[in-house]
This record gives C-alpha cells, structure tokens and sequence, in this order.
C-alpha cells in the first residue's frame, strides 16, 4: 500500500473510532487500540507492515518522555527520590521476584525466569501517562507516584538489558554486557555537560537569529539526537528524551520547547498505539484463549496486588493506592524490547517469547477498560461511603451546648440546646425521630464559634470517645474559658485527663448506676432499707475520696497500686466501725471481682 493511502488508513480509522470511544467513556487510548486491532494483519489486513509502523511510532513515546522531562526540574526531581526509589524501587522488586518464582514454577530456566518475571513487572508508560493526563489524575497523589514507579521502571531497563548477556549460554556476551552499562553512564555523563556548554548557547542562537519553524525544527534535532546516542550504546532511546527534558526544565526555553513538540507528540502517541493494537497476534489468542487470558488476568492481578500493597505499607489511602495500582497493572513496551533480545540470545524458546509478547499486549489492551471500569466502580463506592459534608449553623444561639448526641447526650438537658454530633449515621438516626442535631466536630473552633458558643450558658459535654472528648474540651477551655462545662467521663482515666484541662463538674458514666444496681442487691439479699442506703453512702464516700487520693499520684503507678490497696483495708475497716458487716456486693464486687482492686475500681 503506498505511504499515503497508509496515512489514511490511519487517520480514517482514528477519526471514526477515537470521538466514538471517548463518547462511550472508554478512553482515547483505547480508540487508538482498537483502531490498530481492526486494519492490523489480525483484523481486516489492511495494513500488514506492523515492525515499521511500530519502530516509527515508538518517536510519539520519546516524545512524550522528553515532554515529561521538561515538566520535572532537577530540583523537583530531587524531592521525587523517594518515591521513585522507595515506591518505585519496591515495586520492581518485589514484582520482578514474585513473578519469576511463578515463571520458575511454570518450568522456566532461571535465566528465562527471571528475565520474564522483571520484564512483565514493566508496565506501560506511554499509557499509563496518556491515561492520567486524560483524566487530569497526574497532579493527584497517585499520579505522582505512578510516575515515581514508571520513572524507576525505565532506568531499571538500563541494567536488564545489560545483563541480558550475562544470562546467556554464550559468555562471549558477557564483556558485551558490561561495557554496554559503562558506555551508559559515560555517555549520560557527556549528556549532562553537553546540555549546559553546547545545547543551551546553540538553541540561544537559533531563537535570536532564526524564524519559529528553525527553533521547531532545533527542538526536534535535541530531542532525535538524545534518543540516538542512547540507541546507539543499546539503551533505551526514550530514557535519553527524558534525561534531555530534565536538563532544560530550568531553561528559559522550556515553554516553547513544549508548545512546539506537543503536536507532534499527539500524533505520533496516537499512532503508536495504533502500532500496538494492530501487534496483537489475535491468531495465538483464538488458538489458546483459555491459557492468554488466564496468563492476561494472572498478570495483571499480581501486580495490582503487589503495588496495593506497597503503597498501603507506604502509608497511601486506600483509594489512592487502588488507583495507582490499576495504574500500573498491565505490561508495558519495555517488554517487548526485552523479550526480543532475549529470544536472540537464546534465552528463551521462540514460542515462549512470542507468548509472553502476546501477554503483554493483551494486557495493554485490557488497561484502558480496566481504568475505566475502576474509576467507575470506585466512584460509586466513595458516592455509598463518603463522610459528607459537616452541617452549617445559622441563626441565634441557645443558652445550652451539647457535643455528643448519644445515650448521655439525648437525656441530659430539657431546655433550648445546640446539638453537635461527629457521627453522621447517628445524626441520620436521631433525625428520624425529630430531633434537631447538627452534623459536626464540636473541637473545630469554627464550629463552636457557629453555634454561638461563646454567648452560651452551659457547655455540655457527653462526647463517648475519649481522645475526642478531650480535645474539645482543650477547646472550649481555651477559647470560651467564661462558659461552665458539664462533662462525662467513660472511667476514671477520662476523668483524670478531663480533670487536667481544667474541667470541675464530671459525671462517671457508670458509677451512679452501680450504686443504684447494689443498692437493690442488698435488699434482695435482706438487708433493710436503712442499712443498704448507709452501706452504698459510705461506699460513695469513700470512692469518692479515693478517687482524689488516686488523681495526685496518676503518674506513680506503684504509687497507685499502694493507694488501691490501702483504700480496700479502709473500706473494711470503715464497714466494722459503723457496726456494718462489709457486704460483699460492696466490698468485693460493686465495681469488679476482688474487693476494691485496681483491676476493679480504676477504669471506673
């Protein structure tokens, strides 16, 4: 077919399939996949030359990581070590061992095994990138770490292709290997010096002194020049686009170097994926679907698996983790460079790397559905499970505030109040009844300012988390010291920390309702009224006074210990002394199993 006809094959059918794709949500990439799968040799065969079209579409990725490269200035590269290190580092890692471990179990030499599994950890970066960029998710927190990772995936190649040798059965490789790798870090070396002595002055020249289209052309020339030194020692091309990118980022001409490459960028990604899609040997799929698709889904599994785990353990939210693992979950074109020359050496059988290759491209494919289908699946989810929105307050304010609407905070006051609940699934529940709460944090200072805190009478206080409690009671003591607080407090700890801020009235959330259950106790067990109301009196008494004795000495705890112990002894004593027998319900049992520990008093 003549190069022109070629040319409108190409637009016509990403003209037609892209707009539609993009229409149906499913993504340009996949318009461009699809539209390569349908005029490729496995489809309708309208164009049959797949390698040429692949080797002179592969320039859209070099562009687009020279484009990449100006976005990131050295200094911000530098505060992307760790990710791309860490996250990204991690991730080839631990994927590269775990899937040449399956490879050694499917029968693999360990050579090939091990080139398998490193080169299925490989993901996509041309579209993962396009994929991003087309969703505005590269400025999120997975976008940059999806980034960090590809970024780490792409220097990686460097030393992978230089061992490829060594894993030969042929040593006259190894030599071969290992002055690819020195003339790899010589010739990044005369890239970095060469940027600042030759390319800066020479692009100053053409811009002072020649026309846009030379400036255009110039910026094209910089970044075929790069790609080729670093083809030319074997390495990747697209890694020296980026190097050259990174280089100029802090240039004055780094905005029309990417107002100028951006078209041709566009096009050229496109047709590259148009190159991938028409690749894809449909024929191995219909003879051995179960195993492609079994090998596709396998894959792409293990690697969301692996990258959702690192990041959790990274500390990402899980949202952001699962997105970013999507991200990376399918192969990627370094593999393809990979699998090829390790068939050439011998380390792997013809057929296995013409699988593998399937694999992966079955796998790019797949990404755009499955990013799609995620983003879909995970809005839905935040849609069911998003905290929404606090509640805003208007209007005048109430003479009582309460923070915690629940078992306390319901029954406490039966004048005019402000309700402020954290829980909405509470919020939700006490509306339905009527009750008028507020959804909200009552230890946001702007919160308390809405609900006129400050003109208030009474600040109740019946938050049942501690941690919670406590914090808005800081609050309120510190910014409306003028208004009283009625507290509850879970135990005596509560009480303890809510004692230090400054809060006087506390109520034991328990403790009154122990006292009333041993009071029915000793009646039930014949003791009179009189002598029952006198025992739970004198026990309260002395709880009470315990408790004071156990706040000095908190922080002591043998101090506390001693307190405990001497506070039982009391107790007895106390009981003889008023001519009472010491009923066990009190002395033993009123607030725990053994009389008056501090296993059975001091979380009270």
């Amino acid at each position: 077919m003549h190069l022109l006809e070629q040319a409108a094959v190409f637009l016509l059918t990403a003209v037609l399939l892209v707009p539609l794709f993009q229409r149906l949500k499913l993504g340009a990439v996949l318009g461009y996949l699809g539209a390569g799968m349908l005029i490729g040799p496995f489809g309708f065969g309208m164009i049959g030359e797949v390698e040429s079209t692949l080797q002179f579409a592969e320039f859209g990725v070099v562009l687009l990581l020279f484009l990449v490269g100006l976005e990131l200035q050295p200094s911000r590269l530098w505060v992307l070590r760790r990710p791309v290190f860490g996250l990204g580092g991690a991730q080839v890692l631990a994927t590269g061992a775990v899937l040449a471990a399956l490879a050694l179990a499917f029968g693999f030499s360990w050579q090939a095994a091990l080139v398998a599994g490193f080169g299925l950890a490989m993901s996509s970066t041309a579209l993962v990138l396009a994929s991003l960029a087309e969703r505005k998710q590269l400025a999120t927190r997975h976008g940059r770490e999806a980034f960090a990772v590809l970024l780490f995936q792409d220097v990686s190649v460097i030393p992978l292709l230089a061992l490829l040798p060594l894993l030969s059965d042929s040593g006259t490789h190894a030599a071969g290997g290992w002055m690819a790798a020195v003339k790899g870090i010589a010739v990044i070396a005369v890239v970095i010096v060469s940027s600042r002595l030759v390319v800066r002055p020479a692009l100053k020249a053409v811009a002072s002194y020649g026309g846009r289209d030379v400036f255009t052309a110039a910026a094209l020339l910089l970044v075929v020049g790069a790609a080729l030194i670093m083809e030319k020692i074997g390495l990747s091309p697209s890694l020296g686009a980026f190097l050259a990118g990174v280089l100029l980022a802090d240039s004055e001409f780094r905005h029309e170097l990417e107002a100028d490459i951006e078209p041709f960028k566009g096009l050229l990604l496109g047709l590259f994926f148009i190159a991938v899609g028409m690749s894809a040997n449909l024929g191995l799929v219909w003879e051995r679907p179960l195993a492609v698709l079994g090998l596709v889904f396998g894959l792409m599994f293990a690697k969301f698996a692996l990258m959702y785990a690192i990041a959790r353990i990274g500390g990402a939210p899980n949202d952001a983790a699962q997105r970013l693992a999507v991200s990376i979950s399918q192969g990627g074109e370094f593999a393809f460079i990979l699998f090829v020359a390790a068939g050439s050496l011998g380390i792997f059988e013809a057929g296995t790397a013409q699988l593998l290759v399937v694999v992966v491209t079955v796998s790019m494919l797949l990404a755009p559905l499955a990013f799609e289908a995620h983003e879909r699946a995970l809005a839905r989810w935040t849609e069911r499970h998003a905290t929404p929105e606090f509640d805003a307050i208007t209007g005048p304010g109430n003479p009582v505030i309460i923070a915690g609407y629940g078992r306390v905070g319901q029954i406490v006051c039966g004048v005019p109040f402000t309700a402020l609940e954290a829980s909405y699934q509470q919020v939700d529940f006490v509306r339905r009844f009527g009750s008028k709460v507020y959804y909200g944090d009552a230890s946001r200072l702007e919160l308390l300012e809405a609900a006129k805190t400050g003109e208030a009478k009474l600040f109740v206080l019946a938050i049942d988390d501690v941690e919670a409690s406590a914090k808005t009671a800081a609050v309120v003591r510190k910014h409306f010291p003028q208004v009283p607080i009625l507290a509850r407090a879970r135990n005596r700890v509560h009480l303890f920390r809510l004692r230090d801020l400054g809060v006087k009235l506390i109520w034991r959330e328990t403790f009154p309702t122990s006292l009333d259950m041993a009071r029915h106790a000793l009646l039930s067990l014949g003791f009179g009224i009189a002598a029952s109301e006198r025992a739970v009196s004198l026990f309260k008494q002395h709880d009470e006074q315990r408790l004071e004795a156990q706040y000095a000495v908190q922080h002591d705890e043998a101090q506390l210990i001693q307190t405990s112990r001497e506070a039982a002894a009391q107790l007895q004593e106390l009981f003889e002394s008023d001519g009472l027998q010491a009923p066990t319900a009190l002395s033993g049992r009123i607030e725990g199993a053994r009389p008056l520990g501090i296993r059975s008093t001091y979380g009270r």
